[in-house]
């Protein structure tokens, strides 16, 4: 039996919560609560830990020591882009999202999250899997068979 079990709506807060602790460590500019951000994301993010078969899931483990607090954090979205070689049907998993509290860390909960989130990638038909990784994650991820793309990345916020 995993660790991991899928989050539900009642996880939000402690999901949004996780969110920050990542937000955080990657030391990005404009990365704290400022703005309310929180407030604004949990009733969507309610609304879609509820969704079963929606194309977002995030799988986390429980706190053993602080009933109804989070440990770890996966979140992902399936997508449709057209098909390619190697990915014909065009399903593309992207993981997001991946926290574990500080003093949580280096028991296994990440990897046991991951491990149920690439198995609903499976089950909903995705060819292939994306994620932006942090060198300190670079060894989970390469553990589970995951390998550097060389494709360049840009972005353009809207």
């Amino acid at each position: 039996m995993s660790l991991a079990r899928r989050a539900v709506p009642e996880d939000a807060e402690e999901v949004l919560r996780l969110r920050q602790v990542m937000i955080d460590s990657l030391g990005r500019p404009g990365g704290s609560r400022a703005g309310g951000w929180h407030a604004d994301s949990l009733p969507v993010l309610r609304e879609r830990l509820g969704e079963e078969d929606g194309d977002f899931a995030a799988f986390v483990v429980d706190r053993r020591d602080r009933p109804g607090a989070l440990a770890a954090l996966v979140a992902g979205t399936v997508d449709y882009r057209i098909g390619k070689p190697g990915n014909p049907r065009g399903r593309v998993g992207y993981v997001f999202s991946v926290a574990t509290d500080p003093e949580a860390r280096r028991r296994g909960y990440a990897r046991a999250c991951m491990e149920e989130l690439l198995a609903w990638f499976r089950e909903r038909g995705a060819g292939q899997v994306l994620l932006t990784a942090s060198p300190e994650a670079e060894p989970l991820y390469a553990s589970l068979g995951f390998t550097r793309d060389p494709d360049p990345s840009m972005r353009l916020l809207l």
